[in-house]
This record gives C-alpha cells, structure tokens and sequence, in this order.
C-alpha cells in the first residue's frame, strides 16, 4: 500500500494541493486524539481511499481530493461553544464551502458532504464517496485506538508529504 509507486501516482492526483497553505492551516488543528492533526487525519484518510478506489477500479484521482479536503472545516472547536453532536452535522457543510476555492467536481462535492453518512443527513451518491466515508471511519479509528505508530502510519505519512 505504501510503495513509491503509489505515493508517486498519489501526489500527481492531488497535483500540489497537499501543500496548498489554505489546506496546510489544517496542521496546528487537533483531530480525534491529541498527536494527530486534521492535516494528518485527511491526507491519510485521502491515502486510503485511493488505495481502495484504485484497487476496485474507482476514480482514485476523484476520492484522493475528496478525501483530503472532507475536514477543511479550519476550526479549531475548543475555541468555540459548539457541543460534539453540532459539530457532527455542522463540519461538512464549513469543509465544503472552504473546499470549494479549489474547484471541485460534482463527486468531490458529495465525497465532503457526505463523509458522515450515516450520522449525516447527505447520502454518499458514489461509491468514491462510499469509498471515502469507509477510508475516514478506519483512520479515525486507527487514530483513536492509538495505533499510528505502532502501524507505522505516521512514518508513511511523512513520505508522502515530501512526494
């Protein structure tokens, strides 16, 4: 999953927008546990859903933008009185409109608004957006069970941000 190859044909799909400094304002924002930035969270849930798109045949290219900017939301909550339960609902819609600078497809559009399905009330209308929605659950899983290291995602990570 992790091979040069893969990192090479990912970073041509997000053609630059990994280092975006609009998408890099998510590197100080904490996402699911402390040590793992939304930066972090999204380029990771965007890995893994090109890896599950491209082995099924999908538009990998689609569901590695989608799955980057799905939590461009660029809040940091604490500093907010919004309650968990809002921000459930509430996330998607700010990641969109802030995502939407970047010129986005009808796909990539419901990949974002859709990533919380079922909690959210936007259905995914493409299996990219399936795709997506499955590739966020397992990350913030992963995340939240304090597995990273020990999978060794944070160390991959890093190379794909110097691809």
């Amino acid at each position: 999953m992790w091979q040069e190859k893969n990192r090479a044909l990912f970073a041509q799909c997000l053609n630059g927008l990994a280092s975006d400094p609009y998408v890099k304002q998510m590197e100080p924002i904490h996402q699911h546990v402390e040590g793992v930035s939304c930066y972090d969270h999204c380029l990771f849930v965007s890995y893994l859903a090109f890896t599950l798109c491209r082995i099924t045949g999908l538009d990998y290219r689609v569901a590695a933008r989608g799955g980057l900017l799905h939590d461009l939301y660029l809040q940091n909550w604490a500093e907010t009185n919004i309650n968990r339960l809002r921000r459930l609902w509430l996330h998607p819609h700010m990641a969109l409109a802030n995502a939407r600078r970047f010129g986005l497809s009808p796909k990539e559009e419901n990949i974002i608004q859709s990533h919380m399905w079922p909690v959210g009330r936007t259905l995914p209308k493409s299996w990219e957006s399936v795709m997506v929605n499955l590739a966020d659950k397992t990350a913030a899983t992963v995340e939240m069970l304090h597995l990273v290291r020990i999978l060794g995602v944070q160390k991959n990570l890093e190379l794909l941000k110097q691809a």
